[in-house]
């Protein structure tokens, strides 16, 4: 760990943008200093009645996500390893990327705000609940497995937010296309420094790298949000009808969960990774197979195709 952040150190830059440099939620927004602020809200009210109820329901989970900011940086933050009195190496990383990220729910609960579709009080409510529920993600406090689900996660993030903007633009939501494109490129980015992270510590410590990667995937990358609810509904029920709304859009589907473990066999060249114990072995074979073996389960899996009445969606 303190050999891959002495390493972060020299290329940290590389992962992030220049905070100055780069967009804001303002950016791609109605400017409420212009004259024109009321016709391009009225402009983008009109611009999302297309979109489908399950399409407001994954966007406003997607946002609700991507709110629940504060649970992620604190669960980074208790990482073994983690010096918060250190500006450098891993501190700097985690608060720059949480700058980073947290944009996305700024943006995004901004622009739900001003398309008139949305419950924002039942809405806020369940990005409450969220943050005061946490998460159990099976990783610990061990980074090995918090670097593997955090690579996977910006992953699955990348293709729910391409999506979201392939769909939006086939509605005629332009601005929202791009709102959603932009967040899609920082995830991408966010991923690629996380991938780099376990390709540094596979070159230090293969076997234990190795076994958290087995261990991450026995386990199944669960997503931040399975604790998702609303106002008088259990904890993380209201997830599973998200999850269901995602995958009859085809924004976020078990395929691509099939996908994204697929690339990161790829991605470490877990086939001819070097200097692995006897245990290592086993779980590169476990690993080796996995995507076959979920294939098989995937083709029984069946998607409900009513759609729940979310709290969030405005009548």
């Amino acid at each position: 760990m303190r050999f891959v952040g002495e390493t972060i150190d020299e290329s940290i830059d590389q992962f992030l943008k220049p905070v100055e440099k780069y967009w804001q939620p303002s950016d791609l927004l109605p400017d409420t200093t212009k004259e024109t602020f009321l016709d391009e809200v009225k402009f983008l009210r009109e611009s999302c009645r297309e979109l489908s109820y399950d399409y407001i329901a994954v966007l406003v989970g997607d946002t609700i996500t991507e709110e629940a900011l504060p649970t992620y940086e604190s669960w980074l933050m208790a990482m073994e390893g983690i010096d918060q009195d250190n500006p450098h190496s891993w501190t700097r990383w985690i608060r720059s990327w949480t700058a980073e990220e947290n944009r996305h729910g700024d943006l995004l609960n901004k622009f739900l705000y001003l398309s008139g579709r949305v419950n924002m009080h039942a809405m806020e409510i369940s990005t409450q609940y969220l943050i005061a529920d946490g998460f159990d993600i099976g990783t610990s406090r061990d980074p090995y497995r918090n670097f593997v689900y955090t690579s996977f996660q910006e992953l699955a993030t990348n293709v729910s937010h391409r999506r979201t903007a392939t769909l939006a633009k086939q509605a005629g939501c332009n601005q929202l296309s791009k709102i959603c494109g932009v967040i899609a490129s920082d995830e991408m980015r966010h991923a690629k420094a996380y991938k780099t992270f376990v390709s540094q510590i596979f070159e230090v410590d293969p076997s234990e790298m190795m076994l958290a990667f087995e261990d991450m995937m026995r386990k199944k990358i669960v997503m931040p949000a399975h604790f998702l609810r609303e106002a008088g509904v259990n904890l993380g029920e209201t997830f599973s009808h998200f999850s269901d709304a995602a995958q009859r859009l085809g924004v976020y589907t078990t395929q691509d969960y099939i996908e994204i473990a697929e690339s990161l066999l790829i991605d470490w060249k877990i086939d001819s990774i070097n200097g692995l114990n006897d245990a290592g072995q086993r779980a590169r074979d476990y690993l080796m197979a996995l995507p076959a073996r979920l294939r098989r389960v995937a083709g029984r899996t069946k998607i409900p195709a009513l759609e729940y009445p979310f709290s969030w969606i405005a009548s």
